[in-house]
This record gives structure tokens, C-alpha cells and sequence, in this order.
């Protein structure tokens, strides 16, 4: 089934975002208007898995809904996703990891949002060389970086800590390719 697009304009757009309003025709054969959210470039996701088995998250204050807990993520502002990921996890963590894998790729809100996202699982982790107090980390409003034990971040996702449908998603993907969910 599709949605057949009649005309579209742009509303909005930043270098971002850009929002589009389409003039659809319905599954059902109906005239309706739909408005998309489009990622100007892809973001990327990093599961960062210590040599103990802990998930470093990050809490932060989104604009959008308060505190949040969540792993690194960021767009790739034009880099290729792999040095984006590894620029994140530098920028909101302090740390560098000497294992990458990507473990997934996902889309953001599908029912109103192009938003193409590159999950990474990050092993091997060390302290970043010269970055402490990232500026980033201010910047972004992030306030804790912290390392939990995976069974304690299931525990999160479980009793509703973690909300960030993006984060959630992200660790199942590290979960299912470290072969601890089948």
C-alpha cells in the first residue's frame, strides 16, 4: 500500500530539520494533508560497553521533555557515521573506545519523521586524551555521565528511567549482537 503524493511544500527547515506538508491520497482512497519531519543527515547511536559489563548513559535535559537518560547520540553533521559516533562518544563521555561495530541501523517515529539512524557498540573504552569538562557537555545541557551494569539498564528501561525510545532501541540492537536476547 502507498500514500500517494499530490503536491508538497516545505514549512520549515533549518539546517537540521525541515518539515513538509504533503497532500496525500489515503490508503482508503481520501484526500488528506500529512506532515513530515525530515533529518537534514543521519544520527548515530553509541552503546558504550566498559570492560565490566556496564552501559555508559548520559542524563540530560532535552528542550523537549525534561531530564533524560540515554546513550551518546548525535547527528553526523556531513561526517561519515562511524567518525560521527566516535566524535560523540568523545564529546558526551570523555572516553574513546579502541572496538567499533555497527550493530544496526533504525528509523526515528516512523509515523510522521524521516530520520535514518546508524547504531554503533563501542568496546574497549579509555579516557579520551585531553578532554575532561567537555564544552559540549555544557553545551548540550548534559549534566551525568555515569557507568551502569547492563542488567541494572534493563532495569531502567523497565521501570521507566530510560523513556528515550531512540536509546531503548539502540540497546536491543547491542543486546542482539552480543547474543544476549534471541
Amino acid at each position: 500500500m502507498s500514500w500517494p503524493v499530490r503536491a508538497t511544500k516545505v514549512v520549515y527547515e533549518n539546517p537540521w530539520i525541515r518539515v513538509r506538508e504533503d497532500a496525500v491520497t489515503r490508503p482508503d482512497g481520501t484526500d488528506g494533508i500529512f506532515g513530515v519531519v525530515e533529518m537534514q543527515r543521519p544520527a548515530v547511536f553509541v552503546v558504550a560497553l566498559t570492560d565490566d559489563d556496564e552501559v555508559v548513559l548520559v542524563t540530560l535535559d532535552r528542550h523537549t521533555v525534561g531530564t533524560s537518560v540515554e546513550v551518546p547520540a548525535g547527528g553526523t553533521d556531513g561526517q561519515d557515521p562511524l567518525e560521527a559516533a566516535r566524535r560523540e562518544l568523545a564529546e558526551e563521555t570523555g572516553l574513546v573506545a579502541r572496538d567499533w561495530r555497527q550493530v544496526g541501523t533504525m528509523n526515528a517515529l516512523n509515523g510522521v519523521c524521516r530520520a535514518p539512524e546508524v547504531v554503533f557498540l563501542a568496546t574497549g573504552l579509555e579516557p579520551a586524551p585531553g578532554v575532561h569538562d567537555s564544552a559540549a557537555r555544557a553545551e548540550e545541557g548534559i549534566r551525568d555521565v555515569r557507568r551502569v551494569p547492563v542488567r541494572e539498564v534493563i532495569d531502567l528501561v523497565g521501570d521507566g528511567t530510560i523513556t528515550d525510545g531512540e536509546t531503548v532501541a539502540a540497546l536491543m540492537l547491542a543486546l542482539v549482537a552480543l547474543g544476549r536476547v534471541s
